[in-house]
């Protein structure tokens, strides 16, 4: 199997892992223990909070030691984590294990996109989403097989501590099986990491300058500004669009689910294509045509009430995230340094993830606040607010 084959096969199976530790059963397994709505809030959200931390300094890192190793250590965490979840028999004891749990996708995530990045030459829009599109998949099927596993026609009632623990040992299992398979396949071939043969304090210092110098290129944080302004919008409708669709437009809860279902298979399907795109036409078109698609679905929302009517939009906006999720990774890998790609990706993640944190609460406040109606029209205008800033100072490309 070629390079790029084996990370996405290895990329499967640690977000498959991945996702069978999340929904539902993560937030099912917190009120289990006892916890209020709030506290399942945190749980669920705690591990994205550790990536906010520790995705810069991950990338950052790994151009100093090398991508290889830096990878490994982000899959170890996929692959022995999950197992302290059988120890769990408090609410802390969760919100402690999460927050390590989360040091997987924050040293992994940016440093597997700085080597897909390094092995795509001219094709990073389209191999970045393809290796996204894969991260997709292992999600898709993880999430429900998680679900069965706890309600399936062997089991009556409320789940028990012991269905909880097998799902979670499964989890273990697959993400051993990333971390085995990462061990004997990825040799990137990658150039020598620039602290190779340097001492500590050498490596330190490479480690500050490169970061200090990728944090204050424009051109990396105006693109990643955009992908965090869409990952606000994204993480808004993820949170409200399922409360919408069921207590105002009053769908049933599998209506609500195959909303989220249908839009999450445009993006996985789209993005590969849309990534080829952006190759040979530039990035610049396909993320400010990206984020007025996802502005329009946003603003009409609230103003449908019928399950088609609220599918075609939800289309829409998968479409839109698309566009802008093909292009905004691959324009920060087209401005920086080979050298630097690692430092890159975890800006770009960081800024990412403070986007999606800040989705769900600024969406809270607003529809709290002002209702669907105004709330969803406000969130539309901040993304096409961001485009002409985004025009005037992105980069000309393609």
């Amino acid at each position: 199997m070629s390079v790029f084959a084996n990370l996405c096969l290895v990329n499967f199976l640690a977000r498959f892992s991945y996702a069978l530790a999340r929904n539902p059963v993560l937030p099912l397994f917190a009120l289990s223990l006892g916890a209020g709505p709030e506290a399942v809030g945190w749980a669920v959200g705690v591990s994205t909070v550790t990536g906010i931390f520790f995705k810069l300094p991950s990338g950052s890192l790994s151009d100093v030691i090398g991508r290889r190793r830096a990878m490994l250590a982000g899959l170890f965490f996929f692959g022995l984590m999950p197992y302290a979840y059988l120890c769990i028999d408090s609410y802390a004891a969760l919100i402690a294990v999460r927050f390590v749990h989360g040091l997987a996708t924050a040293i992994y995530a940016p440093v597997a996109m700085a080597v897909v990045a390094s092995l795509a030459g001219e094709r990073k829009g389209e191999l970045l989403s393809l290796f996204s599109s894969v991260a997709i998949i292992g999600t898709l099927l993880g999430a429900p097989m998680g679900g069965l596993i706890l309600h399936n026609p062997f089991t009556a009632g409320e789940p028990g501590l012991t269905l909880f623990r097998l799902v979670y040992l499964l989890s273990g299992l697959t993400g051993t099986a990333a971390l085995v398979l990462g061990l004997r396949s990825l040799g990137f071939g990658e150039e020598a990491p620039s602290g190779a043969g340097q001492s500590l304090a050498e490596r330190g210092r490479l480690f500050v300058r490169g970061l200090r110098e990728v944090a204050g290129d424009g051109r990396v944080l105006a693109a990643s500004s955009m992908e965090a302004v869409q990952n606000l919008a994204m993480g808004a409708l993820e949170a409200f669009l399922p409360i919408y669709a069921v207590t105002v437009a009053g769908l049933t809860e599998f209506e609500a689910g195959l909303l989220w279902g249908a839009q999450v298979t445009v993006i996985m399907a789209a993005k590969p294509l849309m990534g080829r795109v952006s190759d040979r036409r530039g990035r610049r078109p396909l993320i400010v045509a990206g984020m007025a698609l996802c502005a329009v679905p946003l603003a009409v929302v609230p103003h449908l009430a019928g399950f088609w009517s609220l599918l075609a939009v939800c289309l829409a906006f998968g479409l839109g995230e698309a566009l802008v999720t093909s292009s905004s990774a691959a324009l920060v890998a087209d401005v920086s340094r080979s050298r630097h790609l690692g430092s890159a990706m975890g800006v770009f993640g960081t800024i990412a993830d403070v986007g999606h944190a800040a989705g769900p609460i600024l969406a809270g406040a607003l529809v709290g606040g002002l209702g669907y109606g105004p709330g969803f029209v406000v969130l539309a205008v901040v993304l096409v607010a961001a485009i002409p800033w985004y025009v005037r100072v992105a980069p000309r490309q393609g």
